[in-house]
């Protein structure tokens, strides 16, 4: 069959998002299906396809996958009305490709909200299949952050029940968002859920080897946060916990911040102003660049903001590519994550809005390398059982043939 597939931020593994959109089409290919993405433009994601100058966007083959790309710009540092006008801009481009193009199938994921509003299109224009995938519940995250406007909160309250409710089937990233669908949808819709997953072969266990970056030494400690910089992640946490690593002289534990968002420049003015010098913060990284740096790591942060609707409702690719890579994780947010991380012994978790607790947390990783190197171990052994992405493609690929 030939799926007609929305991702506003599809990337491959030459860009610096994650890339589950890239490897589930490439499954659907390898099953003999057809596959056509849309995505949007973003700063990090050059894909270099030919201009179709009549349609309006790029199209052109990625590793056999068809892709239109729509030259519609998008960061991560844009404010909430570029944010939400780019999200309107995609939607419609989307119903119109969705209304012009032949395919048996539409798959649309989140985030934004808006990727499914071409699939209800399909789905009652056209009468297509209409899959739909949830990486984040709407409007409760935006709601938890602190948004206060009763009609953009209606709004995505709205769309959220008549995207379920248009939808023959749902995923969901994590046990929280699973339950969420169910419900908000209609008794019996076949919902499954498939969590982010890890990659394998990129990103695994590398030779102790020093990490080459300026103001680390080969004696140090190194622990990494690596994805984007903005209120949901909650990365004051780690300052506060950098500013008692300080206060107790451990200057041999280092803690990178790798990724961009609208809170960085805040993040590093901070660090300056209190001259956190055991803070180090990169720009974006490419996957395949990110995967050796991330296997040569003493330990991953796995960090968020301290709210009750994260707990169970989110699926962050990093913790997956910390574990694939055979490291530690440090997690400071209770939930099904901090549960994984206490069950297999594969790291640290610690209470939110704790940075004494946060920062002896990294104290001890420090000071105790076998048990260090035991969590890495069981680390890796859990990505391979549970979260292995050919495994989760597969599970992918058949869920979408049986709604057909």
């Amino acid at each position: 069959m030939h799926i007609l597939y929305f991702h506003q931020h599809f990337a491959t593994p030459q860009g610096t998002s994650g890339t589950r959109s890239y490897e589930f089409a490439r499954a659907l290919l390898a099953a003999g299906h057809q596959v056509t993405m849309v995505r949007g433009e973003n700063a990090f994601v050059r894909l270099n396809l030919p201009y179709d100058q009549r349609a309006g966007y790029y199209r052109g083959l990625v590793d056999g996958i068809d892709v239109i790309s729509l030259p519609l710009s998008y960061s991560n540092r844009d404010s909430l009305q570029q944010r939400t006008l780019s999200f309107l801009r995609f939607a419609w481009r989307s119903v119109l490709i969705s209304l012009r193009e032949q395919y048996d199938l539409v798959f649309a994921t989140s985030t934004p909200l808006t990727a499914g509003i071409p699939g209800i299109a399909a789905r009652w224009l056209r009468g297509k299949p209409f899959i739909f995938e949830v990486r984040d519940l709407w409007p409760e995250l935006p709601r938890a952050l602190g948004m206060r406007n009763p009609f953009l909160l209606g709004g995505m309250s709205l769309l959220e029940w008549l995207t379920y409710q248009s939808a023959h089937a749902c995923i969901g990233l994590s046990p929280g968002i699973v339950a969420g669908i169910k419900r908000r949808s209609q008794r019996g819709k076949p919902v499954a859920m498939i969590p982010n997953g890890c990659d394998l072969e990129l990103f695994k266990p590398q030779p102790e080897q020093r990490i080459e970056l300026p103001g680390i030494s080969e004696v140090d400690f190194v622990a990494a946060f690596t994805g984007s910089h903005g209120i949901a992640n909650g990365l004051d946490a780690v300052l506060d916990a950098a500013a008692i690593l300080k206060q107790r002289g451990a200057t041999t534990i280092k803690l990178l911040f790798i990724g961009d968002g609208n809170q960085k420049d805040a993040l590093v003015q901070r660090a300056h102003r209190q001259q956190l010098d055991n803070c180090i913060f990169l720009p974006p990284i490419a996957k395949t660049e990110l995967a050796a740096l991330i296997g040569r790591l003493d330990c991953g942060l796995m960090i968020l903001k301290n709210l009750p609707a994260f707990y169970y409702g989110t699926s962050p690719n990093k913790f997956f590519d910390y574990i694939a890579a055979g490291i530690p994780v440090l997690n400071n947010y209770p939930g099904w994550l901090a549960n994984l991380i206490s069950e297999h012994a594969c790291g640290v978790a610690v209470a939110p809005d704790a940075p004494v607790a946060f920062a002896e947390g990294l104290l001890w990783l420090q000071a105790n390398p076998a048990e260090r190197q035991r969590m890495g171990l069981n680390a890796r052994a859990l990505a391979e059982k549970s979260f292995a992405r050919e495994k989760l493609a597969r599970e992918f690929v058949s869920f979408l043939e049986d709604q057909v």
